[in-house]
Formats: structure tokens, C-alpha cells, sequence
């Protein structure tokens, strides 16, 4: 285990309003120093985006870009922390 406080986690993005792609897309440009890596679901059928990222950063990091995802219209964000 690392001691740098840094902890992997999975950040969940569920991206109802189309508008907002282009600010989630940059958040994440600009944490992109902590993402391991990124998949992008376009759900067609009913008209959202769902985004799994996986990010190694300390934890206050982690929750500051979640919320700040969180805080875009129609993006919603959740996190799920390893254990150690």
C-alpha cells in the first residue's frame, strides 16, 4: 500500500443534460494527472451518457471533482473508495 494518502476510486457520472458534456469532459481534462483510466456510454434510448473513471489521488481531490461534476445541471456523480 502507498502512504502518499492517495486512494483509487471509481467515479460514477450519469450525464442527463447533453449541454453539459463538453464542462464534464473538461473537469476532467483537468484532473487528468490522477485518472487511470475512462469509459464513456452513450445510452441512446434515453438520451443520457454514463461515464465510469477510475482516479488514484488523495482523497480530497476525489471528492472535490465529484462534486464539482455534481453541481453541473443534469450531471450527477457518486464515488465508491477502495479500502486501503
Amino acid at each position: 500500500m502507498e502512504s502518499d494518502g492517495s486512494r483509487v476510486a471509481v467515479i460514477g457520472i450519469i450525464v442527463e443534460n447533453g449541454d453539459m458534456v463538453e464542462n464534464v469532459n473538461s473537469l476532467l481534462h483537468q484532473y487528468s494527472q490522477y485518472v487511470i483510466g475512462r469509459m464513456g456510454l452513450p445510452y441512446r434510448r434515453r438520451g443520457i451518457s454514463i461515464i465510469s473513471v477510475v482516479v488514484d489521488a488523495p482523497s480530497d481531490v476525489i471528492s472535490g471533482l465529484s462534486g464539482k461534476l455534481g453541481r453541473l445541471s443534469g450531471v450527477t456523480s457518486q464515488v465508491l473508495y477502495t479500502k486501503k
